[in-house]
């Protein structure tokens, strides 16, 4: 007797949620900002190849803050390099002058 694939098949084989561990969720059970449930059937809105949203404004919500926090970064990494550079040697051709000024 021959057993055919389909038949051989449990339930739920093919769904994303079936073939998960118990205690680990897969990735795109729930929105990555505000929590929601995704459910069947509906649009998942994908950000940076596998952060899931449940609406194209918790995704661009979540675009905004990663721009915010790049730009925050990049201003202390700017800030954090202009207190380490050298005054003497970041401006070597400048001359100072020294010694007593006298106004009229």
């Amino acid at each position: 007797m021959r057993t055919s694939f389909a038949s051989s098949m449990r339930p739920g084989m093919f769904s994303y949620a079936g073939c998960e561990e118990p205690h680990q969720p897969h990735f795109l059970q729930a929105c990555f900002l505000c929590r929601k449930p995704l459910g069947c059937n509906k649009d998942i809105f994908m950000y940076r190849g596998d952060t899931p949203f449940c609406s194209n404004e918790c995704r661009q919500e979540q675009i905004e803050i990663d721009e915010a926090n790049d730009r925050s970064r990049k201003m202390s990494a700017s800030m954090r390099s202009l207190r380490k550079t050298d005054p003497k040697k970041s401006s070597p051709n400048k001359a100072v002058r020294t010694g007593t000024v006298e106004v009229a």
